[in-house]
């Protein structure tokens, strides 16, 4: 594992799409070095393109450290793992190509190798184009899939994270017309398990409440608009109230989140995508984290994609990818502050502080 300056752990970034808006929201972020008192930032991507995108949004003044390896990182600098040969690399901002497609799986790649390594403690994905980057090695709909197998799971889970939400989802990237064939209960145990493992060991929640939606409108109305709640989900949930969880539903999907229900609860279960993610970016999309659960490793993305509308514009917020990196190095420190623990169980330790505890910072970190 790469040497770290004091506590701070070393996050790696990865570039996405340089013609989405991944590079500006990056830039913007870590300007002036600004998260160095928090984490020693790695950019996974090209210090070409980067510097392209600087001189674009007249960010001169600043320079990025250039790398080969995390091992070279310096703590007080934003620094760069250049992952293809970028000589002649030309950024075309809005603009879909197989070249972009192409940086981005090799950023990807580079850094989830480093991951797997221990060589960084987290990982935060920019936004990725999810047709320019298949290839051989990647024909996953999404970030989430191919980390789990990378990390040698069946399945990892999609958490969407903010300050008062949290959303996971049973069926992620798949048609709707898919979405009841995988509704059963041993994949609805599964996702619970995840979830309250989570809960307790990433956010640091010792008796997790979890909210389970209902597929159907009304939840089925007892049957009446169809069946699932009452012979999947509900007995699903029974076992696990059987065993002291506090889990409860299935809910209407629609007066819960109108109704401001999830607030009294420390995470929701979705039954499909559009279900959990629809509220959750109407509710939180500023500062919405994608988190993937259910790793070894941390990993997380901000909840917006590659947005080529306004890419190179100096349109994009940087307020999702913050509360990213907030979030991942929050998690990072926890576990490893638990690891510790469970090494030295007979040796009192403090608790985390606030700023460091995830279940008490929400994923926001503030720094002078």
């Amino acid at each position: 594992m790469s040497e770290q300056h004091s506590d701070k752990p070393v996050i790696g970034i990865t570039i996405g799409d340089y013609n989405g808006i991944g590079p500006e929201v990056i830039l913007k972020a870590l300007e002036g070095n600004q998260l160095s008192k928090l984490c020693t930032p790695i950019v996974y991507g090209s210090l070409r393109v980067l510097n392209q995108y600087r001189n674009l949004l007249e960010m001169k003044d600043w320079n990025l450290h250039g790398i080969q390896k995390p091992e070279q990182a310096n703590h007080k600098l934003t620094n760069v793992i250049t992952c293809w040969h970028d000589h002649q690399t030309e950024i075309q901002p809005g603009k879909i190509t197989a070249e972009a497609g192409q940086g981005s799986f090799a950023s990807l790649k580079r850094a989830v190798e480093d991951l797997k390594e221990g060589k960084i403690q987290a990982l935060v994905t920019g936004p990725i184009n999810k047709d320019n980057i298949q290839n051989d090695d990647f024909k996953f709909p999404g970030h989430t899939e191919y980390l789990a197998e990378a990390f040698g799971k069946d399945d990892a889970l999609m958490f969407m994270v903010a300050s008062d939400l949290r959303v996971g989802v049973l069926t992620g990237h798949m048609p709707l017309q898919n979405v009841r064939d995988h509704i059963t209960a041993e994949k609805l145990t599964a996702k619970i398990e995840q979830i309250l493992q989570s809960l307790k060991g990433d956010f640091g929640i010792k008796k997790p409440k979890l909210a389970v939606l209902g597929l159907n409108p009304h939840a089925g109305e007892n049957g009446l608009l169809g069946s699932e709640e009452i012979e999947i989900i509900q007995p699903v949930i029974k076992q696990f109230k059987e065993k002291g969880n506090l889990v409860v539903g299935p809910f209407p999907a629609d007066g819960f989140f109108a109704a401001g229900t999830y607030r009294q609860y420390d995470a929701v279960l979705a039954m499909y995508h559009d279900q959990g993610l629809i509220p959750f970016k109407t509710l939180a999309f500023n500062e919405g984290v994608n988190f993937t659960a259910g790793l070894s490793a941390v990993r997380t993305s901000p909840d917006h994609g590659t947005a080529y509308n306004i890419a190179g514009k100096n349109l994009a917020e940087p307020g999702s990818l913050l509360q990213a990196l907030y979030l991942a190095c929050d998690v990072s420190r926890f576990r490893i502050f638990n690891a510790d623990m469970e090494k030295n169980a007979l040796v009192s330790k403090p608790q985390p502080s606030e700023s460091q505890h995830p279940a008490k910072s929400g994923g926001k970190q503030r720094f002078n």
